[in-house]
């Protein structure tokens, strides 16, 4: 892919590595145009939601919880446990084949468009360091420039920002894992009262800074796993940004009376009647060729309404070779200016690219001046591109689908039938039946109770089908508590004489305010048992 039949030398290093291995900084040019506008206003949407999800609550708990140490999981309003693992699986499976089936359909879109990474590097960090030290050419003079009071300045400003920014996404983040509530207690206190929770906003704001301010890209071309899953996912008919080559090819300055590849048919002379247009020339010079019997006829249609004046083929041949097609691409490296991780596109799909659609607004920008059609850059497929052939539906995204579609039915099915509380009793090991004074028999037992919802629920135990048998807990009658395990103790009495019925079990009716939500069989030792 790319320009064809070159040695594809840019494969074997990074665009941030330099020949001698040393990082090559990347001072990217702003961008500016459509995509970088509406890539502006989703970021903002998101950074929004991003920010504002810890604090909303449904029914006094967190919409989205993660605290992993607590073993507390709230996702948009409903509880999960350590017993949810099989569930917690099967959804990151079902986020798995969905991500592996939007990736080969669009390509590395995510990264460019959604990642909170590069939201965070380039709709905030990149958009300070723009207001502080200037565009790339700013950057780069000052970075190469003597220490001095106006570049100490900048920088201490710059990093000062970038650490307040940094503090403020780290408070969020642990937000996510042990709730607002223990933030701003942690946040109150003094350090010395709370040393664990101030070392850990300690260590996310140092995550966080190094990140943004020193990693930057390179977290996406080193680190992320997800790019190196474009080798395998993307295929001819995925959707990337790529530089239309066949169009863009060879690449050459703009030079007066040049024709290029594009068919222009509306560009200003054209309109305005003159008859400097290339496109128009190069008709004309075609049509005298063939009329003079010089050549065969060309299969490039003439433009619609050209201009009148004749070339004969005399004209031509005086040339020392016919007229030669550059080209749309000129050359001006604009694309590679704006390349937030320092590649030049026209090379081709590459690791450290992650459609950002930079490189489309700069070289659109650079196509409307010129008169060209814009799409030299664009969203599309190498089979867009080489054959002018694009699908969507292939055999592989069929087959994604049908997977994924199974695997949302299931999740569908686990989910609806998943119950708001579990409760597990277990007759305590070790120890036979006692009597008590009034002639019955006893058995000890413990209980776990695991809330998943977020409402305090008294319950009572109840043994049925057993006239006279009672259940008396050790303190008082569990109250599970929302999002918690509840453990305690109860005994079971059964009378002296259970029945001829009786063969070892007994049932046991678990309610919440009258309404049965678990119905338990667990065994019973008794002098009695029924052989």
């Amino acid at each position: 892919m790319g320009t064809g039949g070159q040695k594809e030398s840019f494969r074997d290093s990074i665009g941030t590595v330099d020949a001698e291995g040393k990082r090559r900084w990347v001072f990217p040019k702003q961008p500016r145009g459509r995509y970088y506008r509406w890539r502006t206003y989703l970021s903002f949407v998101l950074l929004a939601i991003l920010f504002g999800l810890p604090w909303l609550r449904v029914g006094g708990a967190p919409l989205v919880l993660l605290n992993v140490l607590e073993r507390r999981f709230i996702l948009f309003g409903l509880s999960f446990s350590p017993q949810d693992f099989h569930l917690f699986a099967i959804l990151m499976i079902t986020g798995v084949v969905f991500i592996a089936l939007f990736t080969v359909v669009f390509g590395r879109i995510f990264c460019g468009w959604v990642c909170p990474q590069t939201i965070f590097m380039e709709m905030v960090f990149r958009k300070i360091e723009y207001w502080v030290e200037g565009d790339a050419n700013a950057q780069r003079r000052l970075a190469q420039a003597p220490w001095s009071a106006e570049k100490i300045r900048k920088r201490v400003l710059k990093q000062g920002l970038f650490l307040l920014i940094s503090a403020v996404i780290a408070h969020t983040f642990l937000a996510y894992i042990i709730g607002t509530d223990a933030v701003l207690a942690t946040v109150r206190q003094s350090p010395l009262d709370a040393p664990l929770g101030f070392l850990a906003i300690v260590v996310f704001i140092g995550v966080f800074y190094f990140v943004f301010a020193n990693m930057r890209e390179q977290v996406c071309i080193a680190i992320c796993p997800y790019g190196r899953l474009q080798g395998v996912l993307l295929d001819d008919d995925s959707i990337n940004v790529i530089y239309d080559y066949e169009r863009g090819e060879p690449r050459g300055k703009i030079r007066k009376g040049q024709p290029k590849k594009s068919s222009c048919t509306d560009c200003a002379d054209c309109r305005e009647g003159r008859e400097s247009c290339s496109d128009q020339i190069l008709h004309r010079m075609e049509a005298a060729l063939e009329r003079d019997g010089h050549r065969s006829a060309s299969t490039t249609p003439a433009p619609a309404a050209a201009p009148t004046q004749n070339y004969t083929a005399a004209d031509v041949l005086q040339l020392d070779t016919e007229p030669v097609r550059k080209g749309d691409c000129i050359d001006c490296g604009l694309c590679v200016q704006v390349c937030p991780t320092g590649i030049d596109i026209r090379n081709g799909i590459q690791l450290e690219c992650i459609n950002c659609t930079a490189c489309i607004d700069a070289c659109d920008e650079v196509m409307d001046k010129i008169e060209r059609p814009r799409g030299l850059i664009r969203y599309d497929s190498e089979s867009g591109v080489a054959r002018q052939q694009r699908r969507i539906w292939t055999p592989r995204v069929m087959a994604y689908s049908g997977v994924l579609l199974a695997l949302i039915a299931l999740n569908i099915v686990l989910l609806g039938g998943r119950d708001g509380l579990d409760v597990l009793l277990l007759r305590t090991p070790g120890l036979l039946y006692q009597e008590n004074a009034d002639g019955s028999y006893n058995n000890l037992y413990s209980y776990q109770i695991v809330n998943k919802t977020g409402d305090e629920l008294p319950l009572d135990f109840s043994v049925v089908k057993m006239p006279g048998a009672k259940v008396r807990f050790v303190g008082t009658a569990p109250a599970a508590q929302p999002g918690k395990i509840t453990e305690g103790a109860l005994f079971v009495d059964l009378p002296a004489d259970p029945g001829p019925a009786f063969n070892g079990q007994v049932e046991i009716s678990v309610t919440v305010e009258g309404k049965e939500v678990e119905h338990l069989y667990t065994t019973f030792v008794h002098p009695h048992k029924n052989k």
